[in-house]
C-alpha cells in the first residue's frame, strides 16, 4: 500500500495515500477498538451539516475565501448524501470528549475539498482541517450539537412506529369491546373487565409516551454552537456567533435555538438524560404490555388462553408444535437494553467535571441505540403481534362465570362477611357463586341476575344491555 506522511503534536505517521482521513483519525482508530462498530450514519451527516453551516457563515462574514467555502460545502454535501462514510473509521466509544470524531470529520472534509480544488490529499496548505474546516468551532460545541441533531432525526422515526402502535391498539380495543373476561390483581381473580378496556388502557399509556417524546425534543433543540471550548466563544467571531445557529437550522432543516447561557450548555448534559428518561419510560410500558400479552395467551390449553398471538415461528427444537410468544419476548428484551442504557447515560452525564463533560461519546452510543431499537422493536411488535391478535370468546366467558371474583358485586347486597363465606365455600367445593347464593337463599334469582350482569360490572351505572348497544 502507498502511504503519505502526516504529522501532528505526537509526531509523524504513515497514512494510506488514498485515505480521506488523516493522522489524527488514524491514531484514534488505533487507540479506540472498543465496540468495533462505526459512528452512526445520522451522526456523521450531522457533523457534515455543522461543517457546511460553519463554512457558509465564515464566508458570509469574510473570514473564509469563497473558493475554499465552495469546496468545503461540496465535500459536506457529498457526506450528507451518504458518500465517504467508510472514511469515518473511529469507534463510537472514544476518549477525548469526541475530539477524534470531530477531527475525523475535519480531515475527511479537508482532503475531499483539497481534491475538489485540484490538490493532492494531505496538502493542507490548500484546505486545512483545523484552520478552515474547524474555523470558529471546538469539539466542545460541535459534538454535543451533532448529538442533538442526530436525536432530532431519530425520534420522529420512533414516534412514527409508536403512533402505528397506538392506532393498532385502538382498533383492538374496538374489536374486543364486547368480550367480557376476568380481571386480575396480583395474579389472582379480581372482577370482570372487558378485553377491549384492557387494550384501550394500553393505547392510553402509549399515547402518553408519544406526548413525552414529542415534548422532550424541545430539550435538544437548544445547542451551544458558537460557545467553542468552554462556552465563552473564544476564537469565534462575534458575527459568526450571531449567525451560526440560524444557518445550521437552514442547512439541516431542523429547528435549533442557541442557548442563552453557552457555558451552561457546554457543561451540562441534562437534556440527554431527559430524552433517555422518556425513552426508558416508554420501554417500561412496552415491556409491561408484552408481559400481559404473554400471560393472556399462555397455554394454549393449560394457561389463561384468553387471546391468541399470531404464530410466527417454531418454538422448540425438541417439542413438536410448540409456538412461543417471540415478538413480545423481543420487545421486552429491547426494553431491558434501553433501561440499562439509561443507567449508563445517567452516570455519564453525572460524571462531567467543571467546564466540560468528556463522556458524550458513550452517551450518544447508548442513546442512539435506545431510540433506534425502540422504533425497530415497536415496528415488529405492531406488524408481527398486535395486528394479528385474536380473542377466545368462550374461554373468556367461562373463566368469568366460574370465577369466585364476581362475589365482589354481591358484597354490597349481602354484606362482606356473608360474601366472604360464599367465596370460601365456592373455592373449597368447586360450586359456582351463583349456585351457592341461591342455595343459601341470600338473594332471589331475578335480583341475582341483575347484580351478576357481567357487562354492567365493567361500566358502573350502565346495564349490560345498554353497554352492548353503546
Amino acid at each position: 500500500m502507498n502511504f503519505r506522511i502526516e504529522s501532528d503534536s505526537i509526531g509523524t505517521k504513515e497514512v494510506p495515500k488514498e485515505a480521506y482521513y488523516g493522522v489524527q483519525t488514524l491514531r484514534a482508530a488505533e487507540n479506540f477498538k472498543i465496540t468495533r462498530l462505526k459512528m452512526h450514519e445520522d451522526f456523521i451527516k450531522s457533523l457534515a451539516q455543522i461543517k457546511k453551516a460553519s463554512a457558509i457563515t465564515n464566508c458570509e462574514i469574510g473570514l473564509l475565501e469563497k473558493n475554499i467555502e465552495r469546496a468545503i460545502v461540496q465535500a459536506c454535501n457529498e457526506i450528507i448524501c451518504g458518500k465517504l462514510h467508510e472514511e469515518f473509521i473511529i469507534d463510537p466509544i472514544q476518549g477525548g470528549a469526541g475530539t477524534s470524531a470531530n477531527m475525523n470529520a475535519n480531515e475527511v472534509i479537508s482532503n475531499r475539498a483539497i481534491e475538489i480544488l485540484g490538490g493532492e490529499k494531505g496538502d493542507y496548505s490548500i484546505v486545512h482541517p483545523n484552520d478552515h474546516v474547524n474555523m470558529g468551532q471546538s469539539t466542545n460545541d460541535v459534538i454535543p450539537t451533532a448529538g442533538k441533531m442526530t436525536i432530532l432525526k431519530l425520534i420522529p422515526k420512533a414516534l412514527k412506529q409508536l403512533k402505528r402502535l397506538y392506532d393498532a391498539l385502538q382498533e383492538k380495543a374496538i374489536e374486543f369491546d364486547d368480550i367480557i373476561k376476568m380481571g386480575r390483581t396480583q395474579m389472582q381473580d379480581a372482577v370482570p373487565i372487558r378485553l377491549g378496556q384492557e387494550f384501550k388502557a394500553y393505547s392510553s399509556v402509549i399515547k402518553r409516551d408519544i406526548l413525552r417524546l414529542e415534548k422532550v425534543q424541545e430539550e435538544v433543540r437548544v445547542v451551544n454552537m458558537g460557545g467553542t471550548a468552554v462556552g465563552t466563544g473564544i476564537n469565534a467571531d462575534e458575527q459568526y456567533l450571531n449567525k451560526i445557529v440560524c444557518n445550521l437550522s437552514n442547512v439541516a432543516e431542523i429547528e435549533l435555538r442557541q442557548a442563552e447561557d453557552l457555558i451552561d450548555s457546554t457543561q451540562n448534559l441534562d437534556g440527554f438524560v431527559a430524552v433517555s428518561a422518556a425513552v426508558k419510560t416508554c420501554a417500561v410500558n412496552l415491556s409491561k404490555i408484552s408481559n400481559d400479552l404473554r400471560l393472556m395467551s399462555s397455554g394454549p390449553r393449560t394457561g389463561f388462553g384468553e387471546i391468541n398471538l399470531p404464530p410466527k415461528q417454531n418454538g422448540s427444537s425438541i417439542m413438536p408444535g410448540k409456538i412461543n410468544p417471540v415478538i413480545p419476548e423481543v420487545m421486552s428484551q429491547v426494553a431491558f437494553n434501553i433501561i440499562g442504557n439509561d443507567m449508563t447515560i445517567t452516570m455519564a452525564a453525572e460524571a462531567g467535571q467543571l467546564e466540560l463533560n468528556a463522556f458524550e461519546p458513550v452517551i450518544f452510543y447508548n442513546l442512539f441505540e435506545s431510540i433506534e431499537t425502540l422504533g425497530n422493536g415497536v415496528e415488529t411488535f405492531v406488524d408481527n403481534c398486535i395486528c394479528g391478535i385474536t380473542a377466545n370468546r368462550e374461554r373468556c366467558k367461562n373463566l368469568v362465570e366460574n370465577s369466585v371474583g364476581i362475589i365482589t358485586a354481591i358484597c354490597p347486597h349481602v354484606g362482606y362477611k356473608k360474601a366472604a363465606g360464599v367465596a370460601k365455600t365456592a373455592i373449597k367445593t368447586g360450586e359456582s357463586v351463583r349456585e351457592l347464593i341461591l342455595k343459601q337463599g341470600l338473594l332471589k334469582e331475578a335480583e341475582l341476575n341483575d347484580i351478576l350482569d357481567t357487562v354492567a360490572m365493567t361500566e358502573p351505572g350502565i346495564s349490560g344491555k345498554q353497554m352492548l348497544v353503546k
